[in-house]
């Protein structure tokens, strides 16, 4: 009796160790499949193997996070291409070469593995817009021997083969021009038979569904929210979420706040307005996107109460688990990419308190696995076979 009572003990240790926060977060693979750090390092020149007093990413805070992979994301608007998306792949190369003791490039679920028991940050590439190819199937494959995983197929910006969520919206795409051409059609193929992640991500609904049915493998969508808890373009439907669900993808939410909540776009607007002048002043001196980061930081208290609480990006996770199941979900944050997070969500080092949220919420140790990295690393093998 005396030898039951304490195998029970030591199972309820156990449980009880196994569902604390920590301890998940501590045996999870934690992947972030979309932050935008590379373009504003080879823009401001910073070093962020170091600790950074601005922005969202640098090496030590991803240490903090008990971050495991980040996908850092190659990035430019319509203006650049290819050259560009090569210089901040270059910029990612020398970062992993000045601290190769702490960051390494990996391809495949298998380098992924290898370099989380090392306890190096495991480094991928996404390639955030399909223009940046310059409608080359040689350049896609170059990108994808230089480590892309994943290629968002538009930005915000259409190409010549697939049209974007923001043009699709707009009508500056016709509705008969709307989705992918045969030039998209070949693309996705390509992806295909490379191993490079379809990524839906910033596509219009045509272009969506078009992607879906041809593609042979589980798609991402690497940086996006629900359209039913907040109706913006870049947000998925239900019918988007279900075609997700029945292809074996992943959706990853993204921490933007304008994207998780309904109400941050007014809130954000009257904060504007209430600084206008200043803003003015800013952007003259600092150009529009540091301008809003320096106003913030001015004013945080202010800025602060535009924000949402941390339970919305639950409630995002929430709705997708309930249409289509745990086995869907991921997250990408979008740090360095947009201007304001929930309350408490200022950094990859506060990753751990999403974990604790999930805890909260009610789920299981086995299900935040699963959505802190475990589906993405499944995606990811499905689509390179190893």
């Amino acid at each position: 009796m005396k030898y039951l009572f304490s195998v029970i003990a030591s199972l309820f240790s156990l449980f009880s160790f196994a569902q604390s926060p920590q301890a998940i977060h501590q045996q999870a693979i934690v992947v972030d499949t979309h932050g935008d750090i590379l373009f504003n390092q080879i823009k401001s020149g910073i070093d962020i193997g170091k600790l950074q007093k601005t922005g969202n990413f640098d090496l030590v805070r991803a240490k903090q996070g008990g971050l495991d992979v980040q996908v850092f994301s190659i990035w430019c608007d319509e203006s650049g291409g290819y050259a560009l998306a090569n210089q901040e792949i270059d910029s990612l190369y020398s970062l992993i070469k000045r601290y190769p003791d702490r960051i390494t490039l990996v391809k495949n679920a298998a380098e992924l593995e290898k370099a989380v028991a090392a306890k190096k940050l495991a480094a991928m590439i996404g390639v955030e817009g399909g223009h940046m190819i310059e409608n080359s199937l040689e350049n896609l494959e170059m990108l994808a021997k230089r480590g892309m995983i994943y290629m968002t197929l538009t930005w915000n910006n259409s190409t010549s083969w697939a049209s974007s969520a923001a043009e699709e919206t707009s009508k500056k795409v016709k509705p008969e021009n709307a989705g992918l051409n045969e030039l998209g059609r070949q693309i996705i193929r390509k992806m295909n038979d490379l191993g490079v992640m379809v990524d839906l991500s910033h596509v219009g609904v045509k272009t969506f569904f078009d992607a879906i049915a041809i593609t042979k493998k589980p798609v991402l969508v690497s940086h996006s929210c629900v359209y039913a808890l907040n109706p913006v373009p870049r947000n998925l439907n239900d019918e988007q979420i279900k075609a997700v669900g029945k292809n074996g993808g992943v959706i990853s939410l993204n921490f933007y706040a304008g994207f998780l909540d309904s109400t941050y776009n007014a809130k954000q607007k009257i904060f504007f307005a209430k600084y206008d002048a200043e803003l003015k002043i800013l952007s003259a001196k600092y150009g529009r996107s540091n301008a809003i980061d320096t106003l913030i930081s001015l004013h945080q208290a202010d800025a602060d109460a535009t924000r949402p609480s941390i339970e919305k990006l639950i409630d995002h996770i929430d709705y997708i688990v309930k249409l289509i199941g745990v086995d869907h979900v991921g997250l990408g944050a979008d740090f360095d990419g947009a201007e304001a997070f929930p309350l408490g969500i200022k950094s990859i080092a506060d990753y751990p308190k999403i974990t604790a949220a999930l805890v909260k919420r009610g789920y299981k140790a086995t299900e935040i696995t699963k959505i802190l990295g475990g589906n993405f690393v499944r995606v990811l093998k499905a689509n390179k076979g190893s």
